[in-house]
């Protein structure tokens, strides 16, 4: 077994069991989570890592599938058998693809799957959000397990209001209990009919002065949910109460009412709804998070795809040109010129394919010393296809000079490309489209340079300034509300601020900074 050395000021960290029979892997895998506040247990084979599990109760377990001797379904299965391992969350490693073996993974109590290779950061956002989920989970059983003890205790203690009543509903007796939760003194209360203390404006349902009726009138008794009584100051609070009658020869001749104040048990309900809510949003996190690295691996695949096409286009268009030159054809129908277009065309489009492919494949996260107008430069060269579909123009305004800056380029030119194309979405529809978007760069002082995007659509919504870099929050009717989000981050991540105000003529200025290099 292997224990990872975490940092000194981590405290109760989360332990994630490794379990894979191929060191390389779990040497992959222990450079990823090392350093992030976790502990982590390393185990060769689906015995050790289920005594591991047993002793150390991880949170977590990375689980290979193809092992020898014992393979990953068979350890999760017997791990969800234990009682003291039942709760440990399973994801599966490996570079099965195949949907049968993900579905017979999740059957055997897995809640996750990822495909070798794997992306550190995908392992990463994975391990992070089953740990949320984890933490959830817990505290939900934990506040299960508070309520019912705290309902336990109020029968124990004794603490329902208690009222007596005479056969016309006056009250001739109160507990303690029901003055502390009227507040009302006991005096009061014996002077008072059991109506005045019950709300029926507007008509309560179902209503609660029945009940006490037909207990009275006919000795029956009865139970009221979820009714509502008024404190002394006609503020109301909701109440479950039971009107049992007080029988004398056959006749009522009064009630008892047992009475509990349940403002506690909604409060407590509402807080697990939220955390049920909390729950399921984590979940649909975690499935745009899925959908967004699916998209960016096709991207990158049709972009591959549709390059070698164009080659061989532009090829057989330089083989025309040379076959009609041996021809010595008269030119008259413009082929030459046809042939030179057709060879221009598929360059041009090798181009675009050459800089989306370098767009959405994945690099390391590098820092390097970058001209910034050389970097907004291309990121305008990549939106210039936007450009001409939206028949609108890109204004470039570049200080000239700039020093250069200390980022990484490509995400950088993600960062840019996004508020780019927002702000051409924003003025799509607009009669302003005409005036296009303006980019430009500056120096903001000794420590940054600054890039701004200037739109003139259709402006911010009144509550984007709470709400505008929140994950999921868009004003699109397609979009999925991540986009400036990651921007926000990826802008923090390189030291910078990405900040927004109102423009004055009408739509929206977006601004970066990024750090210049030493």
């Amino acid at each position: 077994m292997y224990l990872a050395e975490a940092p000194p000021e981590q405290h109760e960290e989360e332990r994630i069991l490794l379990v894979d029979d191929n060191p390389t892997n779990l040497q992959v895998l222990l450079q990823t989570l090392n350093g992030r506040g976790y502990k982590l247990l390393i185990a060769k084979n689906g015995e050790s890592a289920l005594r591991i599990a047993a002793k150390a109760k991880p949170a977590l377990a990375l689980l290979d599938i193809m092992m020898p001797d014992m393979d990953g379904y068979q350890v999760c299965q017997r791990l969800k058998e234990n009682p003291e391992t039942q709760n440990i969350t399973v994801i599966f490693l490996s570079a099965l693809d195949d949907t049968k073996d993900k579905v017979r993974g999740l059957k055997t109590g897995a809640v996750d799957f990822i495909s070798k290779p794997f992306q550190a950061e995908e392992v990463i956002a994975r391990v992070q959000t089953q740990l949320k989920i984890h933490k959830l989970e817990q505290a939900l059983s934990a506040r299960n397990r508070q309520l019912e003890a705290d309902k336990a205790n109020i029968l124990e203690s004794m603490n329902e209001g208690i009222f007596g009543l005479d056969r016309r509903g006056m009250i001739t007796f109160a507990n303690p209990a029901a003055s502390r939760m009227t507040g009302w003194s006991i005096e009061q209360l014996t002077s008072l009919s059991l109506k005045d203390l019950m709300q029926t404006e507007p008509p309560a349902t179902p209503n609660p002065q029945a009940a006490i009726e037909v207990s009275l009138s006919k000795g029956i008794s009865k139970t009221v949910e979820d009714a509502t009584f008024l404190h002394c100051d006609d503020t109301p609070f909701p109440v479950d109460f039971s009107c049992t009658p007080i029988m004398e020869n056959s006749t009522p001749s009064g009630a008892v009412v047992v009475f509990k104040d349940i403002s506690e048990k909604k409060r407590h309900q509402a807080a697990l709804q939220k955390a049920l809510d909390e729950l399921e949003s984590q979940k649909e996190q975690l499935t745009h998070v899925s959908r967004l690295s699916t998209m960016g691996e096709m991207a990158a695949g049709f972009a591959h795809e549709v390059n070698q096409p164009l080659t061989a286009i532009s090829n057989y268009a330089q083989v025309g040109r040379r076959m009609l030159a041996r021809l010595e054809l008269d030119d008259d129908l413009g082929l030459h010129e046809a042939m030179e277009k057709i060879n221009t065309q598929a360059r041009r489009a090798g181009e675009i394919i050459a800089r989306i492919r370098s767009f959405v494949k994945k690099p390391d996260h590098v820092l390097g010393s970058v001209d910034p107008n050389r970097l907004i430069q291309d990121t305008y060269k990549l939106a210039e296809v936007d450009a001409r579909n939206n028949n609108m123009e890109i204004h470039l305004k570049q200080e000239e000079g700039l020093p250069d800056v200390k980022v990484d380029p490509v995400q950088i030119q993600q960062v840019a490309l996004n508020l780019i194309r927002n702000g051409m979405e924003a003025m799509r529809d607009m009669d302003t489209r005409n005036i296009g978007v303006y980019v430009r760069t500056c120096k903001v002082d000794d420590e940054f340079v600054k890039v701004s995007v200037i739109d003139r659509g259709h402006g911010l919504a009144d509550d984007a300034e709470e709400r505008l870099f929140t994950p999921f929050y868009t004003t699109k009717p397609d979009g999925m509300g991540i986009g400036l989000t990651v921007c926000h981050s990826i802008i923090q991540s390189h030291g910078g601020k990405l900040t927004f105000q109102r423009n004055p003529e009408g739509g929206a200025i977006f601004e970066f900074t990024m750090p210049i290099a030493d």
